[in-house]
């Protein structure tokens, strides 16, 4: 990207000049971010199909720490394992969300004690708080009245979705005890039934279009 175009990012919002495209988040620590390898690949074709986006069919991937993730609206983060941000690598995150893009954290099972630990360092001046089912996320697309679907048991705990707000707009969604990401891949990875890997669909769809449109 060159200078004139990330300062129009910053200024005017990230809507204004990137693509239509997501990015999974690179990251460090040790954690596996690279996790459920089939998953958005899917993800961007059943969004493609039903919500009418125009991404491409591979998602691409992108450093933290990089001005590369200014390119893309939306970027997803999954894992199992620890996650640690530098100093550069917070700001450079911060950066991104508060100028008008937007990261999907998607817990992997066992991700949760290491990621609210890391974001701590990109807000240390902000609150996480659990989104309300009134929130449009829900009903972007497609209607989840009781919030975000149980796709995988794990610890049998409920779903739950926590969030950032920046002026009124949610810009960044942490969802755990769900995994949405298993429930994207491949229908032989986990052999989950199909109505199952429908709802993580749908739900996903919510959260790009809500990102996309907002």
């Amino acid at each position: 990207m060159n200078k004139r175009c990330l300062y129009i990012f910053l200024i005017l919002g990230i809507h204004f000049c990137g693509s239509q495209n997501l990015a999974v988040l690179k990251y460090n620590g040790g954690g596996d971010w690279y996790s459920n390898p089939t998953a958005l690949k899917n993800l961007i074709q059943f969004c493609n199909s039903n919500i009418q986006t125009v991404m491409d069919a591979k998602p691409h991937t992108v450093e933290v720490g990089s001005v590369a993730i200014f390119e893309y609206p939306f970027i997803h983060m999954t894992g199992h394992g620890n996650v640690v941000f530098s100093e550069s690598e917070s700001n450079n995150l911060r950066a991104y969300l508060l100028s008008g893009g937007f990261l999907h954290i998607d817990d992997n099972y066992g991700m949760k004690p290491y990621i609210l630990e890391a974001l701590k360092t990109v807000f240390p001046d902000k609150e996480m708080s659990e989104i309300p089912l009134t929130h449009p996320i829900y009903n972007s697309a497609f209607s989840f009245p009781n919030g975000l679907p149980k796709i995988h048991e794990h610890d049998g705990l409920a779903p739950k979705a926590l969030g950032y707000f920046h002026e009124g707009k949610l810009i960044l969604i942490f969802t755990f005890e769900s995994d949405l990401g298993d429930g994207w891949e491949d229908a032989n990875v986990h052999n989950d039934p199909e109505v199952v890997r429908l709802k993580a669909l749908k739900m996903g769809a919510n959260i790009i279009k809500y990102a996309f449109e907002n």
